[in-house]
């Protein structure tokens, strides 16, 4: 298999020769063995990849010389935002590997009623940027050659009244025990934001807020599942049922 390496801003020209990030580099010199001359694959997260070939330059130091540019797409028909419930460090950061992993075009972490927040809010911006190497990281790893933003974490109150007035045409759907099956629905052709819940399930309050905003409720079979996995769950089964999958 090539390696592939994210370069956030290479120069889109054949002939170019595209220096790799320091982590990048030290990942392919030390890590991968690889040596110049190696084909490998650079991607700059907006769409498309780079072939090209690696030339090394010194420790720890390496450059790409790029040949030649494909438009390839590995992303779903529709953009998915997933609305996660905070969750522990390593469970979200799994949680997060996997909805990239899994076709997210978009993350938004959520402190609801029953999250316990461990202080994310108040260390946003530092949590956002390890959040955001985790997605890059996941990106690099499953071939996608868009990275998902992860946003900084929001209150769920706050985040879903501003996304319904900026995306009124996206469908809204929350997981949560009782709801129509997600192999029932029909295809979306419009945007999704996939709400999921924290450890200790929506509040009756919560609920009941999603119901007045016109939020449907969704469900992915009889089994009551993780946080984590909840939307690893919902993102395969939405490629499996439509699309993504060639």
């Amino acid at each position: 298999m090539v390696a592939r390496f994210f370069v956030p801003d290479l120069v889109p020209e054949a002939g170019a020769q595209v220096p790799l990030p320091p982590a990048a580099a030290h990942h392919a010199l030390r890590v991968l063995r690889l040596r110049a001359g190696e084909p490998v694959v650079v991607f700059d997260g907006r769409g498309g990849e780079w072939r090209g070939v690696l030339e090394a330059a010194g420790r720890d130091v390496a450059r790409v010389r790029l040949e030649a540019f494909d438009p390839v797409s590995r992303e779903l028909p529709f953009a998915v935002t997933v609305g996660q419930a905070l969750l522990p460090a390593e469970r979200m950061d799994w949680a997060i590997q996997k909805a990239v992993e899994l076709g997210a075009a978009r993350i938004v972490p959520l402190l609801t009623e029953r999250t316990q927040t461990g202080g994310a809010l108040e260390r946003g911006a530092r949590k956002q940027a390890h959040w955001q190497q985790v997605a890059v990281a996941a990106a690099q790893q499953c071939g996608r050659t868009v990275v998902p933003e992860v946003a900084l974490p929001r209150r769920w109150r706050d985040w879903i009244e501003e996304a319904r007035k900026a995306r009124a045409e996206a469908r809204y759907w929350l997981l949560a025990p009782g709801g129509v099956p997600l192999s029932r629905l029909s295809a979306p052709s419009a945007p999704v934001i996939l709400l999921i819940g924290p450890e200790g399930g929506w509040s009756e309050e919560e609920l009941d807020e999603a119901r007045r905003l016109g939020i449907e409720r969704v469900g992915l079979g009889p089994r009551i599942l993780r946080s984590e996995t909840a939307a690893a769950a919902a993102l395969a089964m939405m490629q499996a049922l439509w699309g993504g999958m060639d």
